[in-house]
């Protein structure tokens, strides 16, 4: 009679992990095919797991298989400043889905570092060349000008969408890494919650790199990746979540105020809103009109007015959230899939894709790692390969 191994691993560390990504007993049960109290006996040390049960429970709980065998849950620290703020004060707490996203970005910023590094790159002037504090219209103008962010711009996309690639494709060729994902790797059941986070950026003057998390809408999208910029033009790196409830006045970390009033001013020019801003029509006539002018969401042209003087800010208020009902009501109806091909660039920045796969080909790189690099199947990274060269 063949026995069956089992896993020792430490009860505490089942429970701290099922706790970590908020799951309950009869959900994990659920997925591993056993009984929830099976899940309750486990975590209480009563029995213990299968190695095969151990193996799928810690898949299903998102963390590392050594991780099941820790005498203590260990020490997650954030490697980014985490800028985010509730009630004035700082949000320690990361979701795994986020963590494994900030994590995930990390690694393939530093592997780029290394091989400009090795490429004997010079460093980026631009980044940290601002201090926050510098003045608000000098600086917005310099950014706007290396991102190419002006009425030609505007008038030649014909879609927010639009917009957003030719920022992506201005910033890529600054040298900065873009990444764009809503969800954890290719894990479609690992959603990415934008009232946890809507982007950040790593300030390294060899490498910086964006994420941008595409759960949000596109218009809002496009805040965001010019308020990660900013986070590198004064070399600061950081965890993002704007808040456009809060007033001007409410307590707000320093760096994130500033980043938010440069990022408006570069998308939507005080003096521009101002002249724009029909008196002799209705809030609700404005909006639209404007939000298509400037290739953003009707949200930060609501935020710049209120900012402006031009709404009060219950009126701001008011329309803000009729404004996020609406944006509701289109995710609801918003179509799944696309190409896979152009989102694997987007999740894995345009760049660093083209890069790796170079150095793949060169010889320079482990196939099999540059596949895991980048999430993907061997068999996947070779037609990456041929669509590149197809496309040279």
């Amino acid at each position: 009679m063949t026995s069956v191994t089992t896993a020792r691993i430490t009860p505490r560390l089942v429970r701290w992990a099922r706790q970590r990504v908020r799951a309950t007993h009869e959900t994990i049960a659920k997925r591993l095919n056993v009984e929830p109290h099976q899940v309750v006996s486990w975590e209480h040390g009563e029995v213990h797991p299968t190695l095969r049960q151990a193996h799928e429970l810690a898949t299903c709980l998102s963390v590392p298989f050594g991780y099941l065998y820790l005498s203590s849950p260990p020490s997650e620290k954030t490697p980014l400043p985490d800028l985010r703020t509730l009630g004035g004060r700082a949000i320690k707490r990361l979701s795994p889905e986020f963590r494994d996203t900030l994590n995930d970005v990390i690694r393939k910023q530093q592997w780029y570092r290394e091989y400009l590094q090795e490429e004997g790159r010079s460093r980026l002037e631009f980044i940290g060349k601002f201090s926050v504090g510098d003045d608000i219209e000098q600086v917005a103008a310099e950014i706007q000008i290396a991102l190419g962010i002006d009425d030609n711009l505007r008038r030649e996309t014909s879609s927010w969408e639009e917009f957003l690639s030719a920022l992506v494709r201005h910033c890529e060729s600054k040298g900065i890494l873009i990444f764009r994902s809503g969800v954890v790797g290719t894990n479609v059941h690992r959603p990415l919650s934008v009232k946890e986070f809507r982007g950040f950026a790593i300030s390294d003057d060899l490498a910086p790199a964006i994420f941008i998390n595409t759960q949000d809408s596109k218009t809002a999208q496009v805040f965001t990746l010019v308020h990660e910029a900013v986070h590198l033009w004064v070399g600061k790196s950081g965890i993002s979540n704007p808040d456009l409830r809060k007033r001007t006045s409410d307590p707000m970390n320093t760096t994130e105020r500033y980043c938010n009033r440069l990022a408006a001013e570069i998308l939507i020019p005080g003096t521009g809103l101002l002249e724009s801003w029909d008196v002799g029509q209705t809030i609700e006539q404005n909006l639209p009109r404007l939000s298509k002018v400037y290739r953003v969401s009707t949200s930060v042209v609501l935020r710049r007015a209120y900012e402006l003087n031009v709404l009060e800010y219950t009126d701001y208020l008011r329309f803000l959230k009729r404004e996020e009902a609406r944006w509701r009501r289109t995710q609801a109806r918003k179509p799944e899939g696309g190409d896979f091909y152009n989102t694997l660039l987007s999740r894995n920045s345009s760049t660093l894709t083209k890069v790796l796969v170079a150095a793949t080909l060169e010889g320079r790189f482990l196939s099999r790692d540059a596949a895991r690099l980048l999430g993907v199947k061997l068999s996947v990274l070779s037609k990456i390969g041929e669509r590149l060269a197809g496309a040279a």
